[in-house]
């Protein structure tokens, strides 16, 4: 074993320890069985990753991944030297996790509302969904939260970030994406770990996402390659768009003050109406099989609209800042520093004139 990742795993048993001992003093049985998964599966990432170094140089490794770790690995000092990220060692180790994803995320909501079920750690603060190390204790906490009535969800995540915690490993479930994606969910990551905002989701996710678009533009850039196509992104935006537009029906429905019976048919009726908009939207623009027809064929609950609009929300307010800081990491880090200052009301709502500038904008060029 390395000597950095046993004194790393020394450093780390207090972190999780403290971590899982809150949850002893504040929580029920089943949120320290919770945080007991959490430490052991941490843990066992810390146990069980190598240096890209040293997998690079064995010349048992295979070619593809040897390939695609030194790119990643570029990617990684383009990082911190070109975007200004943490220099730091995570993605600088690999872990082969033998299974498709590294944690499955659960979320909730009541039957009839599309507010979630919050969690709240102390570390991240209040989040959206729970994450597992293993699928199998995933699939229980939802089976529990079906049986007390909850909309509930669950989904497979091959990445996350520890906030600077770890040295965060690049992981086998990763590899699952190309080098583009690979190479800017690396650049996501490290966002959080520098500017996080605790109770803030949409916040943290939408910066990290505009450093990770902005940030892969010019890492293809700085390799000569061209700029990439953007159809995939239009597509993305659009669906979301459709999503949203149901949320927002379903949150006026569930305010109406109907009984539940009549509740539960405008709530039928509405996802009915959101499949048909979808197949209209799909066949006039996107006449090809795409991804999004198996998701809009499984069954739709409030849980399942509760992930669309984190990610984006107010990536376009961060491109302003951008423009405005004239291209400079430093200067942009500084005005999203100063935000993530302000108390959230006051956030949003400099957000939202940012967003109405860059709506604007739009329009103009249009």
């Amino acid at each position: 074993m390395p000597s950095y990742r046993f004194a790393e795993l020394l450093t780390s048993f207090p972190r999780l320890i403290a971590i899982s001992a809150v949850g002893l003093v504040l929580c029920a049985c089943s949120s320290v069985r919770y945080y007991a998964q959490a430490a052991h599966g941490q843990s066992e990432l810390v146990f069980r990753r190598r240096a890209v170094s040293a997998i690079v140089q064995d010349p048992a490794t295979n070619p593809r991944l040897a390939a695609r770790l030194r790119l990643a690995q570029q990617a990684r000092e383009f990082a911190s030297q070109r975007l200004g990220l943490p220099h730091n060692r995570s993605y600088t180790s690999y872990v082969d996790l033998h299974r498709e994803y590294v944690v499955w995320n659960v979320f909730a909501a009541p039957r009839y509302s599309v507010d979630p079920v919050l969690y709240c750690f102390p570390i991240a603060g209040c989040v959206a969904y729970r994450g597992y190390f293993n699928e199998a204790t995933a699939k229980a906490e939802v089976a529990r939260l079906q049986q007390h009535g909850y909309d509930v969800e669950i989904g497979g995540v091959p990445a996350y970030s520890t906030l600077g915690w770890f040295a965060d490993p690049i992981l086998s479930s990763m590899l699952r994406w190309d080098d583009d994606e690979l190479d800017s969910t690396i650049f996501h990551e490290l966002s959080h770990q520098l500017i996080y905002v605790k109770d803030d989701t949409a916040f943290n996710e939408s910066f990290a996402t505009f450093v990770q678009a902005e940030g892969l533009r010019e890492w293809r850039q700085s390799r000569g390659l061209p700029a990439q196509d953007d159809r995939t992104q239009g597509m993305d935006a659009g669906f979301t768009r459709l999503v949203l537009d149901l949320r927002e029906r379903l949150k006026t429905l569930y305010a109406s003050g109907l009984g539940e019976p009549a509740m539960e048919a405008g709530k039928q009726s509405e996802i009915a109406a959101f499949r048909q908009q979808y197949q209209l939207w799909r066949d006039r623009d996107w006449p090809h099989e795409h991804a999004y027809d198996a998701w809009v064929a499984a069954p739709i609950n409030n849980a399942r609209l509760l992930p669309f609009g984190l990610y984006e929300q107010w990536t376009p307010s961060f491109g302003v800042l951008f423009q405005r800081a004239e291209g400079s990491w430093p200067a942009f880090y500084a005005s999203v520093r100063a935000l993530a200052k302000l108390p959230k009301a006051k956030r949003e709502l400099q957000l939202q004139a940012l967003l109405a500038d860059s709506q604007a904008k739009a329009t103009l060029a249009n």
